[in-house]
């Protein structure tokens, strides 16, 4: 089932998330609701969050991208209770754009390598380095456990030029081609 894709300034979107165990209720029936959801709205990562629910957990389909970048072929990976312990000190710029908050693409500057813990759907425990790409990816998702949107990463600046997009976004103006649910005022 597609679900509905929170936009910036719903509530959720800033709550930091809870940890959840393997008797979360259809967790199942969530994780495939969640990729046909990301598939549907032609993204690469989808959070709890952005479907309205405050758990820590992410999915992220890097397949798409197979195309230009054979390495992401039948790239599907769930996070459960995703956490970056660690990060390099060595940082690198890149575009990022969010279906969370459509319309507004900046460079935001990351780490480059990051160590994280999580599990699998299957709540088999991982702890692994993670760098390139990948690494930006989890971050962002990440950030939304943290009840953070990439906006908040952006300069000063970078923001007040951004600030009537973001106004819009508040007031429920948003074109999109994927199920919202957007700020009621």
């Amino acid at each position: 089932m597609i679900l509905p894709i929170y936009l910036y300034g719903q509530s959720v979107l800033r709550k930091v998330t809870e940890d959840i165990t393997p008797e979360y209720p259809e967790l199942k029936k969530l994780i495939a609701d969640m990729f046909e959801t990301l598939t549907q709205a032609e993204g690469i990562g989808l959070a709890a969050p952005q479907i309205g629910l405050p758990i820590r957990l992410v999915i992220v389909d890097l397949d798409p991208l197979a195309e230009d970048s054979p390495e992401f072929k039948d790239f599907k990976k769930v996070y459960i209770n995703a956490h970056i312990v660690e990060t390099s000190e060595e940082t690198d710029s890149m575009e990022e754009g969010c279906l969370s908050v459509p319309g507004i693409h900046e460079k935001v500057t990351r780490p480059s390598r990051i160590r994280v813990q999580y599990m699998d759907e299957n709540f088999n425990e991982y702890d692994e380095w993670v760098d390139g790409f990948l690494a930006r990816v989890m971050q962002h998702e990440f950030d939304h456990l943290e009840g953070k949107v990439f906006v908040d990463r952006l300069s000063p600046l970078r923001r007040q030029m951004n600030k009537n997009r973001l106004m819009n976004l508040l007031k429920g103006k948003a074109h999109c081609t994927y199920k919202t649910k957007r700020v009621l005022k």
